[in-house]
């Protein structure tokens, strides 16, 4: 599993800046820093990583991407594809958003030494990619095998991206550019927060979406990352649990930023295509919460378990579409949806009946057990029942895990003090606050300074997972080819890396579609025993 960020960006100094602009500088402030980084870990340990102060970052390898592939069956003509479908190609700085770029700082984009353009793409040492994504700066983390290494990695890119701005500003002197973790501009504007999760390609898509649409209107009651507004663009006075419910317009489909689908069904495996499917979850939002997080992975990982075998509960909700976005405006978590079958249901309660499918199979299975289980399981289903049954007596130990709680908490205590209406600017400036990834800044971040928000992993496991890879995926050898051999290293993907050596015209692509190859375990000793990329090369391929 996996997660996708595009931040929120803004130069206070620059209100009407260019966003595309803006990333871009970002991305490529964040690929000097590295550079730097790289250059003087290579002159201490004597490697190939002292390459120098200029950049170097491997592009990324687009030949395996299939945006336009539908899990359906079929594949949408390029002819019909909406423009932000076309992920396939590399993102570059057209004309158009260099004319509409603010101010003379902007335009003068190139590097002045090399003449190069900024960078739109990286590759990082920890597995990760970090890119301009249309109008966004985007991280997308490293594959991980469960839930809390997934929390792990997503708050990793927050420090990647926190490194970058404050490196951009450091280095460029015209005002900073702030990044927020959040999911909507309040214009009409929302920006993903994705997750994936890989399958088996045998379970039949419709079962996949039949199983989760119910699933997906409802646990945003668990990971909604609360939001001030209503509408799309926000117009709306009041609060609601989630950034995306309003923003969503389908039950299922292709699309991810037009006509949005409860289920996405695009159908581009990042793997061995004929054996696994990747889910493409775009209905999420971004958390700062360390435990909203790790329920939206955890919870949802046990309920894919549930549809592969057959499991999960037989749930249809009339009408959908309105059914999470009525969901979402009811911070009573009273309102009750109705099911075709006639029944009515809160979220709280369709989330129970989950739990419960989830709890039977994992004590059937022994993977929930606490001792003798995978670990993992056992975990999750005690942080949702706990979880569940405070938000259902309204414990207020829920506000410490929940983080659309915890921001309508701070939200009302403002409110009650200064006699605020729902609509008052000052209530939409915390809201923003909220989620600047800026932990001098962010109110996320007070919180948990002052204990009021719940921690699950320490932060220097984060820290750790900013510049190193997870060691039980291929995410392992993709992290480790960039950070020992930066220079040898010109292109990666999820499913590929790509090494081109001095005195060499081709270069050599390695495959990796199994994800849970070129682990630690399995590749841990190449690196140790070789420096010099051409070497390594040789012995990865097992030539004399």
């Amino acid at each position: 599993m996996g997660s996708e960020t595009e931040y929120g960006i803004h130069a206070p100094q620059a209100p009407t800046a260019n966003a595309t602009v803006l990333s871009a500088r970002v991305i490529d402030a964040y690929a000097r820093l590295t550079s730097a980084r790289q250059s003087g870990a290579g002159s201490a340990a004597g490697s190939e990583s002292g390459a120098g102060s200029r950049r170097t970052a491997a592009g990324w390898d687009y030949s395996d991407e299939e945006p336009l592939h539908d899990a359906r069956g079929w594949s949408l003509p390029r002819a019909h594809a909406h423009p932000s479908q076309l992920t396939d190609v590399a993102p570059v700085l057209d004309a158009t958003a260099v004319a509409l770029a603010h101010g003379r700082a902007e335009l003068d984009y190139s590097d002045v030494e090399s003449g190069e353009q900024p960078l739109m793409n990286m590759v990082l040492g920890n597995g990760a990619r970090f890119y301009v994504d249309h109008a966004h700066p985007e991280y997308s983390s490293p594959e991980v095998t469960n839930p809390r290494d997934a929390v792990i990695w997503d708050a990793a890119g927050d420090l990647v991206a926190l490194d970058a701005i404050r490196a951009l500003d450091a280095e460029d002197g015209s005002g900073p550019v702030n990044l927020y973790k959040n999911n909507t501009d309040n214009k009409a504007v929302s920006y993903g927060s994705h997750e994936n999760y890989l399958m088996p390609r045998a379970v039949p898509f419709s079962s996949i979406a039949e199983g989760l649409i119910p699933f997906f209107l409802s646990r945003q009651v668990l990971c909604g990352a609360g939001r001030l507004g209503m509408g799309q663009d926000g117009r709306g006075s009041g609060y609601q649990i989630s950034q995306r419910a309003d923003f969503f317009e389908a039950e299922v489909g292709l699309e991810t930023t037009i006509r949005r689908p409860i289920v996405n069904t695009r159908d581009e495996p990042h793997a061995t295509a004929d054996k696994y499917r990747r889910l493409h979850v775009i209905i999420g939002d971004a958390n700062l919460s360390e435990y909203a997080n790790y329920l939206k992975f955890g919870t949802t990982s046990l309920v894919l378990g549930l549809i592969e075998a057959g499991r999960v509960p037989r749930l249809q909700v009339f009408e959908p579409v309105a059914a999470l976005q009525e969901i979402s405006h009811d911070t009573t978590l009273t309102h009750q949806v109705r099911l075709i079958d006639g029944r009515r249901m809160t979220a709280v309660e369709l989330q129970w009946l989950y739990y419960e499918a989830a709890r039977a199979f994992a004590e059937e299975s022994g993977a929930g057990h606490p001792t003798q289980g995978d670990g993992q399981t056992h975990a999750v289903l005690t942080a949702w029942e706990e979880t569940l049954g405070w938000l259902e007596q309204g414990d207020e130990r829920a506000a410490q895990r929940v983080e659309w709680l915890a921001k309508l908490r701070l939200l009302e205590g403002y409110r009650e003090r200064g006699g605020l209406a729902w609509d008052d600017a000052r209530l939409g400036l915390i809201d923003l606050q909220w989620s600047d990834i800026r932990p001098e800044k962010g109110l996320y971040h007070r919180l948990v300074r002052h204990g009021r928000m719940a921690k699950l992993v320490d932060d220097a496991e984060i820290a750790a997972a900013a510049t190193a890879p997870p060691a039980d995926t291929r995410a392992f050898f993709r992290g480790m080819c960039l950070s020992r051999f930066p220079r040898a290293v010109t292109g990666a993907s999820w499913d590929s890396v790509i090494f081109r050596l001095p005195g060499q015209s081709r270069a050599t692509r390695i495959p990796t579609r199994e994800p849970l190859r070129g682990t630690r375990e399995l590749t841990g000793a190449l690196f140790d025993d070789h420096q010099d990329a051409g070497e390594f090369l040789r012995a990865l391929l097992r030539e004399p």
